[in-house]
């Protein structure tokens, strides 16, 4: 039996096995509340249910107030901001995560109250706190450790107690600096100039994450939940479908061009897949790729949304606010990264189709373009209309507002896209809880970002990274790929990002990479973390729905990935990609290549080109795909001949098995 007919065998086993996870039988809020610690909530009723409502609505209309005509004071917004999602947290979430069917007991509403004082304080006390500036009283202390306290409870609520142990042992280490080992011993700060640092100014707490978090991030959060309450979701997969279902493996690129597209407006690698997973893996299963594969492609295609333009992940506002450039620059530096990546994903999907014999859906029962964007392709102004603020020179706050009321305004051109009073009140209320989760983890790394400034950690750290690689750049850069897939197994990417950033990045820029680079490649690891294991929460969402082994989908995922993890490197020795030193030619030679080199990556990964591949050719197929990665004219060439190479052996060796398999 030839190659081919056993992986066709292979194909007809899984579609003998039926193991289809059809959508109606999986419990998608209990799949989200055990992968995505966000979606832990209580189950509220009554009064507690509307006061809940209440507050969210309020929270997301402030934010859209305050968005058109005008922010506060920075302190203020950043107070008002982080006192209303700290209310809801205590609210929401039990301190222990059994407790979600109980309501809300007398004690959380105590540190309800509590933390609304404390955090508003700022706003409260404003005039005499800045006449006071640097003297704070015992009040201001009070307040502040209270603060802090309670910030840390509602982060471990919300996420895991891995982002405040974090932050508990960088207080400790501002207290006890000179007990440390030379290289990060610093005098050690007494507990007054530690709370007036973390609290009672912007340095800590209260800074740019925050900050970010209470204007850019909220409101595209936001704006994608006014999106989705218009259908977009369906509408993105019935459009992915129309493009790609009728091609080979069609059903897999439909994934992978869903999650992308739901991803750019999403953020959320888990939200993402259980959103589009719970259509896309069933369909994948049914014509005959395993389960673990299915779920593979749809938690990379997911993960991948995060850094796929215009819209990104949380992560990105942070990052154009640390560079101080406009947050279009990073979305226009992640084009080229993020369709690599994505381009690597389709590669191997189709590599896998064709290896067994998988073939699309007939057209008939397609869904038709035309008919698709007549009746609901008024859903894609919004997005065109971001991407429009955004070059004609609009702020990003300006820009999702606008595409808030630009959502509202064309939702009417349809029955069945209208945003009606009840659909208004919830986009509110589910846009104001999505936020919750990135406002914690913002202030609480505000601590660890306060720690830098008050101690001098960042240098130091970078300093020791350097010292450890030599000064090798290739060394620095795999010691900061670890340092991010290590903090990402229990931080969300966010808080990942700022401290990745924070405290590895600076060693990047001491060694002379470009900071759109350094910043890019600390961003991308901090989200492969979530296809990582043994904490692949997106891979075991998707493994989930699959009904098949989480490690197993997991390892998948990041074969699967695996241009994702070198696409960083690509961009930091050839800083082009990500728009530095732009040059027209020098820039399309090098997308040529890198697409080149990342279909050569595709096939030695997967291991099939026209036929299966040999060991010896798998391995000199990811060693060309290296060389056409890296920039240089005797690289590509090299590359390109193992290219070459590649193709004429794999055509003589399909042609023979051919001519037996006829004979």
């Amino acid at each position: 039996m030839t190659e081919e007919n056993m992986a066709r065998q292979e194909a007809e086993e899984t579609r003998e096995e039926k193991p289809e996870v059809q959508a109606a039988q999986i419990d998608l809020d209990e799949l989200r509340r055990k992968f995505d610690t966000e979606a832990n909530t209580r189950f509220l009723e009554g009064w507690q249910a509307l006061l809940v409502t209440a507050l969210a609505v309020g929270l997301s209309v402030f934010h859209i107030y305050t968005s058109g005509f005008g922010l506060l004071l920075a302190i203020k917004q950043r107070a008002v901001h982080l006192a209303v999602v700290l209310v809801l947290v205590f609210l929401l979430y039990p301190p222990k995560k059994k407790n979600i069917k109980s309501g809300i007991p007398w004690y959380d509403f105590v540190l309800a109250g509590v933390v609304a004082y404390v955090v508003l304080y700022h706003v409260i006390y404003f005039d005499s706190i800045i006449m006071r500036a640097g003297l704070p009283t015992r009040m201001d202390l009070i307040a502040g450790f209270l603060g802090i306290v309670l910030l840390l409870e509602a982060t471990r609520r919300v996420s895991n107690p891995i982002l405040p142990c974090i932050a508990i042992f960088f207080l400790f280490y501002c207290y006890a600096g000179r007990h440390f080992p030379a290289m990060f011993a610093h005098r050690g700060f007494n507990f007054t100039r530690i709370i007036n640092h973390m609290y009672m100014g912007t340095e800590g707490i209260f800074g740019i994450p925050l900050g970010v978090s209470a204007t850019f991030v909220f409101m595209f959060i936001l704006f994608g939940s006014f999106l989705e309450q218009t259908g977009m979701g369906r509408f993105i997969i019935d459009l992915s479908m129309a493009l790609a279902g009728w091609s080979t493996g069609g059903p897999a690129k439909v994934a992978v061009l869903s999650s992308g597209l739901m991803g750019s407006i999403s953020g959320s690698s888990v939200a993402n897949v259980c959103t589009t997973g719970m259509f896309t893996i069933p369909l994948m299963k049914s014509v005959g790729y395993k389960p673990y594969f299915a779920g593979a492609v749809e938690a990379v295609a997911s993960t991948g949304g995060q850094i796929m333009p215009p819209v990104m992940g949380a992560a990105a506002f942070i990052m154009a606010e640390f560079l101080g450039v406009p947050y279009l620059h990073v979305a226009a530096a992640a084009i080229v990264p993020a369709l690599l990546y994505y381009f690597a994903v389709i590669v191997q999907v189709h590599l896998e189709a064709t290896r067994l014999g998988l073939k699309g859906l007939p057209r008939e029962k397609l869904p038709k373009i035309l008919p698709l964007l007549k009746t609901r392709g008024h859903l894609l102004v919004p997005l065109a209309g971001i991407i429009y603020f955004l070059l004609a020179g609009y702020t990003p706050l300006k820009a999702a507002y606008y595409g808030i009321l630009l959502t509202v305004a064309v939702s009417f051109l349809n029955k069945q896209t209208r945003m009606t009073l009840p659909k208004l009140k919830e986009a509110l209320e589910s846009g104001a809880k999505g936020a919750l989760g990135v406002a914690c983890a913002c202030a609480t790394v505000g601590i660890i970002v306060g720690t830098a400034t008050l101690t001098g950690l960042g240098l130091r750290i970078a300093s020791a990274i350097i010292a450890l690689s030599g000064g090798i750049l290739l060394f620095s850069l795999l010691l900061t790929m670890v340092a991010c897939i290590l903090l990402g197994a229990g931080l969300p990417t966010t808080a990942n990002f700022i401290v990745t950033s924070t405290m590895a990045a600076p060693a990047l820029l001491q060694l002379g990479v470009a900071p759109m680079a350094a910043y890019m490649f600390v961003l991308y690891f901090g989200i492969a973390a979530d296809l990582s294991p043994p904490v692949a929460l997106a891979a075991y969402a998707g493994a989930g729905i699959a009904g098949d082994d989480p490690m197993k989908t997991g390892g998948t995922a990041i074969k699967l990935a695996l241009a994702g993890f070198l696409i960083p490197y690509i961009y930091v020795f050839n800083p082009m990609l990500v728009l530095v030193n732009f040059q027209p030619v020098p820039f399309i030679l090098s997308i040529a290549t890198a697409l080149l080199g990342v279909f050569l990556l595709g096939m030695g990964s997967i291991g099939f080109y026209k036929t299966k591949m040999a060991a010896w050719q798998r391995a000199l197929a990811i060693g060309g795909a290296l060389t056409l990665l890296v920039p240089g004219l005797v690289s590509d060439t090299i590359g390109l001949a193992v290219l070459i190479s590649m193709h004429l052996l794999q055509t003589v060796k399909a042609r023979k098995a051919t001519a037996a398999e006829t004979s």
